[in-house]
């Protein structure tokens, strides 16, 4: 293993956006396995320092490699392109329109079932978000396009996490 491995070269994957999960979960065990200071004690601290230092690093690669926008924001740092969505926030009208309706959906819902439905769709658009950002980043390789496609996941996450917080803020 190496320290200055990219993510996607220490657990043994295709550097592409579209990833197998399981793959992923099984060899991040492998890794930690692997790495595990215990594996090391009978050779002194230095040693385990080492391996917490790989078992950190393996961590870290696996929390960028699972979660879908940060291996995309990852894949297009790799690439010399970074999201910069703090400096970036343009947005295409229709997905503004789109997010706009379902703010006013989410200000007037009254019940956990509207709400329901609001999170459904949302998650319906996220989905289709996470398909335009595959097929950017792992077939045209258009990294600008995916920049503006994980913007407007972000968005959307961010939206469902408010729609989560109402249905449990509704459902006590």
């Amino acid at each position: 293993m190496n320290l200055h491995s990219t993510d996607f070269e220490l657990f043994g994957v295709p550097v592409q956006f579209a990833q197998d999960r399981a793959v992923l979960d099984a060899r991040w065990k492998e890794l930690q396995r692997e790495a595990h200071p215990d594996k090391f004690a009978v050779q002194g601290a230095a040693a385990q320092r080492v391996a917490m230092q790989w078992s950190v690093r393996i961590n870290e690669a696996y929390q960028r490699l699972r979660d879908p926008l940060k291996r995309a924001s990852y894949l297009r740092e790799l690439h010399g392109a970074p999201i910069q969505a703090e400096k970036n926030t343009a947005m295409p009208h229709d997905f503004l329109v789109q997010q706009m309706q379902l703010r006013e959906a989410l200000d007037e819902a009254q019940t956990v079932e509207d709400l329901e439905d609001i999170a459904s769709e949302s998650l319906l658009t996220a989905e289709k978000q996470l398909s335009k950002i595959e097929r950017a980043l792992d077939i045209n390789k258009d990294f600008a396009t995916a920049a503006q496609q994980v913007r407007s996941l972000m968005f959307i996450e961010r939206f469902a996490s408010e729609v989560d917080a109402r249905i449990d803020q509704l459902g006590q």
